[in-house]
C-alpha cells in the first residue's frame, strides 16, 4: 500500500492531485461531508451544553469504512479538503469518523490546484484549526435549532409541511418588501425632451433637455416657443478624465457579473466555478478578499507587458470594504494569467474568459478620457439641452474589459460630438417630447440580492448560492418571466415650424429572471417579522455572522454564543403557539352580487384561494383555487368572481350535458 493518503473533496480534484504526487501518494476523495448532525430529531442536547449528536451519513457507511481501511495501512493521513470554513469542519468530521490519531494526521490547504502549490502545501502541514471548526459548528447548531423550532410553528400557525430558516427568511423579507414597495408605488407621468441638432459643418448630435414637463400642455409650450428660435451653444466644457479597473472577483462580484454579462443563475456560476478550480484553471471560488498574491501580480505583469505593452501596466492592491472579509484568501483570478482560454463546455470557456479578463484588467492602466460638456441656451430661463460627449484618449484597461451595472434605467448619453465652439449657432432637425412614466424599484435578480445580502453584512460567500436555491426550493418565491402591458403614452415632434402630436402604444412590466414572492411566501413572512422581529432584524443577522466570525478567530466560545440566543429564542416560540392566530393573508375583495357574502382572498390548507361566504355562516362556503398567474395580494373581484363561474354547462349534446 502507499505510505501516504490524501483526501479531499471532489474525485476530480483527486484525479489531478494524484498526478503531481506520485507513487507513495494514494489520493481519495470524500465526496463532500461524511457526518453530519443527525437526521432524526434536532440532534442537539441542549442540556448537555447544546453538544451536537453527529452521525455518518448512511450513503457514505461504505466509503468511510474503506477510508477507514485505506487509513490504517498508511503512515500518514493528509487532510486535504477546501481552506474555507466548511472545508475545515469536513477534514474534523473525517479525523472523528476514521478515528485517526494527531501523530497520523496533517491538514494541508491550497489555494489553486497546481502541481508547485501542492507540493508547497505538502511541505507546510498544519493542524486542524479547531477555532474554524467551532464558527463552522455554531452556524449548523444555530440554523437547526432555528429551523426546527421554527417549522412546527408554521405547521400550526399557518399551513403544515411548511419550514423556516435563519438567512433563507431574512432573504424572503428582502423580497416581500420590495415586493410591496412595487404594490404600494403609484406611477406619475412625465415628459422628456430630446433634440437632434447639426453643427455648422452639418454633423448631427442628440441632447437631453436638463427640465422634465409634468403635463402635455407644458411640453406642448416650450416646442412652440422653440418654432423660429435660434439655438447657439452657450458653453463648451473640455475636461480630461480618467476611469480606473475594478478589482478581481470575489464570489458575490463574480456571482453578479456572471448574471449580467452571461445571464447564468448564481448557483450555475458556482457550479461551472467548482469545475474550472479542479481543473486547475482558477484559484479557489468562495472568496469575499479582493486580494492578489505577490505571485500572481508578477504573472500579471509579465502577461500584460508581452501581450500589450509597458505602458498598459499597472500594479495594484486592493483592499476588501466588506466587513469580515479573509485577506489572507486570494480572489479568483486565473491560475496562469498567460493561459488567455481553455478547453472545455461552453459555459466553462465564458466564465473562465470573464475572470481572465476582469483580473488582468485589475493590473492594467487607467483608461484616459477626455470628457466634453456642451450647454445648448433654449427660449426658456434654466431650461438647456445638454449633452456630454467622450473620447477615449488611452484606452488603457478598457482594452480588455468594462464591468456592467445593474441600472435598467441606465440612459447616459457619453457619445462622441462633432467639433463644437461657444457661440456657435446648432440647428434643430427634429426636437421630441414623449410621455414618460416613473417606474417602481426593480425587483431583485439572484446576482442583485446576493449584492443587497453582502451589503447587509448577511452571509459569506459559501451561503449565498444555497440561500437563493432553497427559498426557491420552499416555494416562498419564484423567477418568473412577467409578460407585460400595453400602454398608451404621447409624443409630440416639432420639425421646422410643424409641430405633430401621436398616440403610442408600448409594452412595459415585463420581466425575466427576476425574484417575486409568491402568497405562501409573503404569508409566512408577515407572520415570522411579527412574532419573530429578532430573528428577521437585518442588524441582528449580520451581527450573527460577526459572531461566527469572533469565533473563527478564537475570540469567543461557541457555546456560549448558543446558550446567550437561545433560551430567550425558545420563550417566544413557546409564546407564539400559545398566543398567536392562525395567519391566511385574509383580504377582503367586496360583496357577492348573487348571494351579498363577503369575498375572501387567503392562504388555505392547499396553498392560495378565495372563499364566498365565512365559516360561521350556516351554509358552507364556496371555495375556489387560485389560478397559477393569480396572487392575494392583488386579484380583483371580478376576477374571483370569474373563478366561481367554472365548472359550468358549455351545452347539450343529444340530451346529455
Amino acid at each position: 500500500m502507499a505510505k501516504n493518503l490524501v483526501i479531499v473533496e471532489s474525485p476530480a480534484k483527486a484525479k489531478t492531485i494524484e498526478g503531481y504526487l506520485g507513487k507513495d501518494f494514494v489520493v481519495k476523495s470524500s465526496f463532500g461531508h461524511v457526518r453530519d448532525l443527525a437526521k432524526k430529531g434536532v440532534a442537539i442536547d441542549v442540556d448537555k451544553d447544546f453538544e451536537p449528536i453527529y452521525e455518518v451519513d448512511s450513503e457514505k457507511k461504505k466509503l468511510v469504512a474503506e477510508l477507514k481501511k485505506l487509513a490504517s495501512s498508511s503512515d500518514m493521513v493528509w487532510l486535504a479538503t477546501d481552506e474555507d470554513r466548511e472545508g475545515e469542519a469536513i477534514s474534523w468530521h473525517l479525523k472523528e469518523a476514521l478515528k485517526l490519531t494527531d501523530a497520523k494526521t496533517k491538514r494541508i490547504t491550497f489555494n489553486e490546484i497546481t502541481k508547485p502549490a501542492i507540493l508547497k502545501a505538502i511541505e507546510s502541514p498544519r493542524d486542524i484549526n479547531v477555532e474554524l471548526v467551532n464558527a463552522q459548528q455554531a452556524r449548523r447548531v444555530l440554523d437547526r435549532l432555528v429551523g426546527f423550532e421554527l417549522s412546527p410553528v408554521l405547521w400550526r400557525k399557518v399551513k403544515p409541511s411548511l419550514s423556516a430558516g435563519r438567512v433563507q427568511s431574512v432573504a424572503v423579507r428582502l423580497i416581500v418588501e420590495r415586493e410591496r414597495e412595487i404594490i404600494n408605488f403609484t406611477s406619475t407621468t412625465y415628459y422628456k425632451t430630446v433634440a437632434i441638432f447639426t453643427n455648422e459643418d452639418g454633423k448631427s448630435f442628440k441632447a437631453d433637455l436638463n427640465k422634465r414637463y409634468s403635463t402635455k400642455e407644458e411640453a406642448t409650450a416650450f416646442l412652440n416657443s422653440c418654432i423660429d428660435y435660434t439655438f447657439n451653444v452657450e458653453s463648451v466644457d473640455v475636461k480630461p478624465g480618467t476611469k480606473t479597473p475594478t478589482a478581481p472577483f470575489t464570489t458575490s462580484t463574480l456571482q453578479q457579473e456572471a448574471s449580467r454579462k452571461l445571464g447564468f443563475s448564481v448557483a450555475q456560476t458556482m457550479r461551472v466555478a467548482q469545475t474550472l478550480y479542479e481543473a486547475g484553471h482558477i484559484t479557489y471560488m468562495r472568496t469575499d478578499s479582493v486580494n492578489l498574491s505577490d505571485t500572481a501580480l508578477e504573472a500579471a505583469k509579465s502577461a500584460i507587458t508581452s501581450q500589450f505593452g509597458d505602458k498598459y501596466h499597472k500594479q495594484r492592491k486592493f483592499a476588501s470594504k466588506t466587513k469580515g472579509a479573509q485577506e489572507a484568501h486570494e480572489a479568483i483570478r486565473p491560475v496562469d494569467f498567460t493561459r488567455v482560454e481553455v478547453d472545455g463546455e461552453s459555459q466553462a470557456v465564458r466564465l473562465y474568459d470573464l475572470i481572465w479578463k476582469r483580473g488582468i484588467a485589475s493590473q492594467m492602466a487607467d483608461a484616459q478620457i477626455e470628457r466634453t460638456n456642451v450647454k445648448i441656451a433654449t427660449p426658456q430661463e434654466k431650461a438647456l439641452f445638454a449633452v456630454t460627449g467622450e473620447v477615449i484618449k488611452f484606452d488603457g484597461f478598457l482594452k480588455v474589459y468594462l464591468e456592467s451595472t445593474d441600472d435598467e434605467n441606465d440612459e447616459e448619453n457619453n457619445d462622441v460630438l462633432p467639433p463644437l465652439k461657444k457661440g456657435e449657432k446648432v440647428l434643430p432637425k427634429e426636437i421630441t417630447s414623449t410621455q414618460r412614466f416613473t417606474h417602481h424599484p426593480s425587483r431583485f435578480t439572484e446576482a442583485s440580492l446576493v449584492k443587497k445580502l453582502e451589503e447587509l453584512g448577511i452571509g459569506r460567500p459559501s451561503t449565498y448560492a444555497p440561500t437563493i436555491s432553497t427559498v426557491q426550493r420552499r416555494g416562498y418565491v419564484s423567477k418568473d418571466e412577467k409578460q407585460g402591458k400595453k400602454r398608451e403614452y404621447s409624443q409630440l415632434t416639432l420639425v421646422g415650424s410643424t409641430l405633430k402630436g401621436v398616440e403610442k402604444t408600448e409594452t412595459t412590466g415585463a420581466e425575466k429572471n427576476k425574484l417575486s414572492p409568491t402568497d405562501i411566501g409573503m404569508v409566512v413572512n408577515d407572520f415570522l417579522v411579527e412574532h419573530f422581529k429578532t430573528i428577521l432584524d437585518y442588524n441582528f443577522t449580520a451581527n450573527v455572522e460577526k459572531q461566527f466570525d469572533e469565533i473563527a478567530s478564537g475570540l469567543s466560545e461557541w457555546k456560549s454564543m448558543i446558550k446567550d440566543f437561545y433560551k430567550p429564542f425558545h420563550e417566544t416560540v413557546e409564546k407564539t403557539i400559545e398566543e398567536s392566530e392562525r395567519a391566511t393573508g385574509e383580504r377582503e375583495l367586496g360583496v357577492d352580487p348573487k348571494s351579498g357574502k363577503p369575498i375572501i382572498a387567503r392562504i388555505g390548507r392547499f396553498g392560495p384561494m378565495v372563499q364566498i361566504g365565512s365559516q360561521d355562516d350556516e351554509e358552507k362556503p364556496q371555495f375556489a383555487s387560485l389560478q397559477a398567474n393569480q396572487s392575494i395580494q392583488t386579484i380583483t373581484l371580478e376576477e374571483a368572481l370569474d373563478l366561481f363561474k367554472l365548472p359550468r354547462v358549455v351545452g347539450e349534446y343529444e340530451g346529455q350535458v
